[in-house]
Order: structure tokens, then C-alpha cells, then sequence
């Protein structure tokens, strides 16, 4: 039996001070009326997982719409970050949902300690604006709640937020803000989180809909990571190929990616994401070849790359694909 746990609710989520226990909530099976206010991402993976391992799958639901990652973490954790403010216990300030350490008081802090398999990450709309702190900042969070659940290094399967155009969301207030940067420090963040993965949603992104309908592609790909990664489970594919390194020839280069045991596609179309730059920084589109598991990118108008990037835009469908049919995320080999 598929059963789902809401934990906390509206007028409790947001609080100055760290609790010790919120509003119980009685697990309930996942039917038509309880899980409307669900997630939808979280019931479908546990959805396929309880078909393929046939055991009971039971999710808690701790989340916010519209939080930032700090919401979520400690103020003692949040030392390490001075730019960031978290409310004095003793602030008369309204509080909301933006504030730091809020929700890890409300509703994060009293659970951490209950026993879990591993857990599942659908955030960082909210952190667009801040993306290389983002790089830092992610990682802390995932060292913050594996420490004080005093479970290891569980599980840690988390999903790139997807293209949008950012300049139409009034929540964030950036002007021409490119969110493929807070997908770069996603994609980052991967070689600093132990035991975690990353489902790639560059396909099923909405230029106007920050919450893409298709909860089911990505909810997929979480599950296939689950029971690949923690599961064992074999003979199939569970992740994007990841770009790796970059080989530069002439006025070429050669791009590897690891997750790519079977080759790249673009399923026919020719690639039209690709971009170089040479020193001066400046990018030019590029032509693009699928040559097994890498691609040999150049430009006429750079005669010598010293970087390349794909898909580095703020709202894009990607092009890229494994042979199994798993998104490329967007990347950059440059720094700037």
C-alpha cells in the first residue's frame, strides 16, 4: 500500500525559533481525495517503486512552494554564510516563507531523526538570482540534514529545476537573470553531495509555467536513479550523460561526457544549442556533431575556442539526448 504523510501545515510552516514537534499528521493512502494536495513528483516515484519492488513505499511531504534553500537550514549552519539574515527569535518582523531558517524551524528540524530510505529534492527556482552562492550553499544543506538525521550519507536524488523565462516571474526580481546558471551550480553540486543524483528535465521545461505540467518524466527518472543507485536493480539506464572535459584542436573541440556508455542523439535533428568563445569571452553559435559518446563542435566565426557551452539559456528545450532518451543538462566549460 502507497501511503503519503503531509507534514506541517499553512500556520505552522514559518516559525523564529527552532520546535520540537509540529502538528501530527496520520498517514494516509494514496487515493484520488488525499492525494490532490500532494506531490505530484513524489507519487509517482513512489508510485513505480512500490510496482517494482512490491513493498509498501510511504512518502512525507516537507515542502513550501516558492522557498529558498535557506529557508530549510539552521542557523547554525547558516553561520558559514554571513550575507545571508536569519530572523532573531526576538524580531517583531512579519516572517514569510523567504526568510532563512524558517521552515527549517516549522517543519524540517522536528523531523529530521525519523528513520528514511533517502530523500527526494524538487527546489532552487528561488535561488535563480543567487546562483554561484548556490554552489555552496546546496551542498551545506544536504551536509546539514545527513548530519543531525544521524543516518549516513542516505540517498540524496534531486531534480534540476527546468527552463522557464525567469523575466516573467515577478518573484524574482532580476532583470535579464539567465537561469541556466542556477542549473550549472545544480549540475556542480553533483561531485560534492556523496551518493546523489540528478534528474535532467531540459526537455519538459514551460516558457511560461515555472511548475511544468509533466510531473511524470521527472518522477521517472528519480525512480530509474532509486533503483539503480540504492536498489541495485540492472540492465537498465538511470542517468543524463554529464559533461566531463573538453579537448581542443585547432579551431575544434571535442566534448566527452561519462554517462554515455551507448552514445549521444538528437534523435535526427541537428544540434542548434551548442555555443564557443574565444578569448575575448565572446560566444558564437556552433555546429554540433554526434560522434559516439562525445561531440565535435566549431564555429567559422572562432578560430580558436578556448570554452563551449549548451543549451545556456534561460528558457530552451533541449536537443541532446542519450541513446535511452535521458536529457544532456546545459553546461559551460568556462568560469566567467
Amino acid at each position: 500500500m502507497q501511503r503519503t504523510k503531509q507534514y506541517g501545515n499553512a500556520d505552522e510552516k514559518v516559525q523564529r525559533a527552532a520546535q520540537d514537534t509540529t502538528k501530527a499528521s496520520a498517514w494516509k493512502a494514496a487515493e484520488p481525495e488525499t492525494v490532490s494536495n500532494f506531490s505530484a513528483t513524489a507519487y509517482y516515484f513512489a508510485k513505480i517503486l512500490q510496482k517494482r519492488l512490491n513493498v509498501p513505499v510511504g512518502i512525507v511531504n516537507i515542502s513550501y512552494g516558492g522557498s529558498p534553500v535557506e529557508a530549510f537550514m539552521d542557523a547554525e549552519t547558516l553561520k558559514a554564510f554571513p550575507e545571508i539574515k536569519v530572523p532573531s527569535p526576538t524580531d517583531t518582523t512579519k516572517l514569510s516563507n523567504k526568510d532563512a531558517a524558517v521552515l527549517y524551524n516549522g517543519m524540517l528540524g522536528a523531523f529530521l531523526g525519523y528513520t528514511i530510505k533517502g530523500c527526494l529534492w524538487y527546489q532552487g527556482e528561488s535561488n535563480n538570482d543567487r546562483p554561484k552562492q548556490y554552489e555552496t550553499l546546496f551542498p551545506a544543506f544536504v551536509k546539514q540534514i545527513r548530519e543531525q538525521s544521524g543516518q549516513g550519507d542516505f540517498p540524496f536524488y534531486y531534480c534540476q529545476i527546468a527552463p522557464y523565462n525567469y523575466n516573467n516571474y515577478a518573484a524574482v526580481n532580476v532583470v535579464n537573470n539567465n537561469s541556466a546558471y542556477l542549473r550549472d551550480a545544480q549540475r556542480k553540486a553533483l561531485a560534492k553531495i556523496p551518493n546523489s543524483g540528478m534528474a535532467v528535465l531540459m526537455d519538459i521545461g514551460e516558457e511560461f509555467n515555472i511548475h511544468p505540467a509533466d510531473k511524470a518524466t521527472g518522477s521517472k527518472r528519480l525512480a530509474y536513479m532509486a533503483l539503480a543507485k540504492t536498489y541495485g536493480l540492472k540492465g537498465f539506464a538511470s542517468e543524463s550523460p554529464a559533461y566531463e572535459s573538453i579537448a581542443i584542436n585547432g579551431n575544434t573541440v571535442t566534448i566527452k561526457f561519462s554517462n554515455a556508455a551507448n552514445g549521444l542523439t538528437g534523435y535526427g535533428k541537428p544540434l542548434l544549442l551548442f555555443e564557443v568563445a574565444g578569448s575575448n569571452k565572446v560566444y558564437r553559435p556552433a555546429k554540433a556533431l554526434v560522434s559516439g559518446g562525445t561531440i565535435i563542435v566549431s564555429s567559422p566565426d572562432v578560430k580558436e575556442p578556448v570554452a563551449v557551452r549548451y543549451a545556456f539559456k534561460d528558457f530552451v528545450v533541449g536537443d541532446l539526448f542519450s541513446t535511452e532518451g535521458f536529457p544532456v543538462s546545459s553546461f559551460r566549460s568556462d568560469d566567467w
